[in-house]
């Protein structure tokens, strides 16, 4: 598959070509490996978790009150090798390629049916621990779906080779504040601008080596206002971001020949936690009948437990001779109605959807500072 490569970067060139992504990237190797937690886990810890309160939100607002952590490492060298293996298949590329408004080649939904490494590699018991510790609330992927979506962004040799000439240049700039203020040449587009995720967590993995890596941090915008930023992950780590309530954006990675990301969605495994997960940011990017089965299905067995539990404590209160609890009742029902509701809101008709475009959200000044770090507080150049 050739995929098309637009970049708009200001100080370098802006060609709009055709790479092929066999030719340019690794060869991966054909041999089949299985998921082994002993050999493909490799986790060190993060160095820091930030909390909501820590950048201005109430503990409340999402479903745990952790809000990013920085960078640790969770797989295996061969654990990445195995993943990226199976997304250069060429049966993947074929069926699951999508590209959109702000993204010109991502794959999407292949992990069920073609990559059995990854599919339970994020469905293992052990990984989902190590992830739910960190994120402090028990986590699963959201639906089948959203295991494993692959951003993927390749250069020429040429243009990475032009990249690295600017940026040594420059680099004094970059230096002169350890990157907290954004470097000149990187802040000015970011990949992604100013959103929520759809999903309540992210899990971001890195596929890539990022060794000559300039920028590629994300940006997170906090409760009053102002925009600190979290070191990007290198390869075989990862980032957990509480992505549905915090708005962010993913700033643009230089000096890299390819620079390929796994976001894995999760949500609480409580049927019993708040569940607003939504899909407005991937409904354009996908195949929607696959898509509308997994998340129409989990959330009828979400409606299903809640409403289990409910007739137990109907039962219950009766055979006690309780008197019937009309207002808690009413309060279940009332509940169960707006979870149905955005059901239905989030099912859009197919022939309401526009394949690959997503809107976009425009959000003004900022103030940018260092996550964690108590910098003090700089003018963004992202203006």
């Amino acid at each position: 598959m050739n995929a098309v490569f637009t970049q708009r970067v200001t100080g370098f060139p802006r060609p709009h070509f055709k790479l092929s992504i066999e030719k340019t990237l690794q060869k991966p190797t054909e041999d089949v490996v299985t998921f082994d937690p002993k050999k493909h886990l490799a986790y060190q810890p993060p160095s820091k978790v930030i909390m909501m309160k820590d950048i201005g939100y109430p503990d409340d607002v999402g479903v745990s009150p952790v809000a990013v952590s920085q960078p640790f490492q969770l797989f295996s060298p061969e654990a990445i090798q195995a993943m990226r293996a199976e997304i250069f298949k060429p049966e993947v590329r074929e069926k699951c390629g999508f590209s959109s408004n702000i993204a010109a080649c991502q794959l999407r939904g292949y992990a069920k049916d073609y990559a059995p490494f990854a599919y339970d590699a994020w469905n293992h018991p052990e990984t989902l621990a190590l992830i739910s510790n960190i994120a402090g609330v028990e986590l699963v992927p959201e639906i089948d779906y959203e295991i494993g979506h692959i951003n993927l962004s390749v250069k020429s040799d040429e243009e990475t080779k032009e990249e690295l000439n600017i940026i040594n240049k420059q680099k004094r700039f970059y230096a002169e504040d350890e990157g907290i203020g954004g470097c000149p040449w990187e802040d000015d587009k970011p990949i992604v601008g100013w959103h929520t995720d759809s999903y309540p967590f992210v899990c971001v993995l890195m596929m890539s080596d990022c060794t000559d890596m300039v920028g590629g941090e994300t940006a997170l915008r906090t409760g009053n206002g102002q925009v600190i930023r979290v070191r990007g992950p290198t390869e075989g780590c990862a980032v957990i971001l509480q992505g549905r309530y915090i708005t962010h954006q993913a700033l643009r990675a230089l000096g890299t020949k390819e620079r390929i990301t796994s976001v894995t969605s999760f949500r609480p495994k409580s049927p019993f936690l708040k569940d607003d997960s939504e899909l407005r940011t991937v409904r354009p990017i996908s195949d929607l009948s696959e898509l509308y089965y997994d998340f129409a299905e989990y959330r009828l067995e979400i409606m299903e437990e809640r409403t289990r539990r409910e007739r137990k404590e109907l039962m219950k209160r009766q055979k006690t001779h309780k008197k019937f609890d009309t207002r808690g009742h009413k309060r279940f029902l009332e509940e169960s109605i707006a979870f149905m509701e955005h059901t239905d809101h989030e099912i859009v008709e197919e022939s309401k959807v526009k394949k690959g475009y997503i809107e976009k959200v425009d959000f003004p000044d900022v103030v940018v500072g260092s996550a964690g770090e108590g910098r003090p507080a700089k003018r963004s150049r992202t203006e």
